[in-house]
Parts: structure tokens; sequence; C-alpha cells
């Protein structure tokens, strides 16, 4: 018999089985082919922040700044922030529904730092993200690369993360 299975984390397999009774004695054999790889989807969002590099790196990386540009909309805020910005060093950034309805903590582990020019961190569950700065002389181009998780739609995340780097964009040009 063969069954198409998708596992808790999202993964197809082929389950081939063939069926036994134990009052025969018969031995029972399973075998477990990944149909799908464990390809990552990565996306993309950016911005032109009309601010040169050394003011956009600074209301980047401190916490006092990233609680003021950190949501995703109005409804949401970051009412706490911290920020160890060196290889090895730590993030973590609270947020929560204005109304207290729900929250989450983001954190990481910076795997690069490279002062005006990148920042690239692992989060808890192993996504990846890049963040390049690119100096436009007066303005500051940032790209942003991110592994999308498996349990919202891509498009949804894009969304969201590029709303977010849309209010930094705000919070730094005010």
């Amino acid at each position: 018999m063969e069954v198409l299975v998708k596992s808790a984390l999202g993964k197809k397999y082929l389950q081939i089985e063939e069926e036994t009774r134990f009052e025969t004695r018969e031995t029972i054999e399973m075998e477990v082919i990944i149909l799908e790889s464990e390809k990552t989807t990565k996306i993309t969002v950016e911005t032109t922040v009309d601010a040169p590099i050394e003011k956009v790196w600074d209301y980047w990386t401190d916490p006092r700044h990233i609680m003021h540009w950190n949501n995703a909309s109005t409804n949401w805020h970051t009412p706490y922030a911290q920020n160890d910005l060196k290889v090895g060093g730590r993030f973590l950034s609270r947020m929560e529904a204005k109304d207290g309805s729900q929250g989450f903590d983001f954190e990481g582990i910076y795997d690069e730092v490279k002062l005006h020019e990148k920042i690239a961190y692992s989060l808890a569950d192993n996504r990846k993200i890049e963040i390049e700065f690119l100096n436009l002389g007066n303005k500051t181009r940032i790209i942003e690369i991110f592994d999308a998780e498996k349990v919202y739609p891509v498009e949804y995340q894009k969304q969201g993360w590029q709303a977010i780097l849309d209010n930094f964009k705000s919070y730094v040009e005010k």
C-alpha cells in the first residue's frame, strides 16, 4: 500500500508499507522517501531612506529607536528591545498588539556585522536574515532578504516585513 503523508513540519513523504499479520509472524517493512527537498523560500523587501547611512544604521540598531518603528501596523508596538550588535551577540524585540490580545518575542543571534554595510542573523527556528545597507550619499538603500517560515503564505510574510520596513523609513525621515 502507498500512502502520501504530510508531517507536522509540512514535509511530504511517500510511505510504502507491506501489511502483515502478526499471527503469521511475517515481517513489516516500511520505507520513507522524502518527496520535497529542504529548499527554503527567500523573500526580499527593500526601500530607499532619505537619510545618510550613519543615521540609518543608528536608527536600525539602537533599541531606543527600534521601539518606535518595529511594527507592521498601528495596532501593534514594540514596548521592549535590546540589542548586542556583534557577531554572536543577541537581540530581542517584544512585539505586542496594543490591546494586549497577543504578542511574541522576535529574537536571534548575529552571524555577521559589517558597520554601515551588512547585518546577518539567525532566528531561534534557524531561519536566516540578511540586511544590506547601500550608501547612496544622502540616501541609503536597505535590502532585506529572509527565509520564509512554513506557517504563513509567502505573500503575507512579504507584506508584513515590507510594512515594518516602510515604518522604519517613515520614522527615520521625520
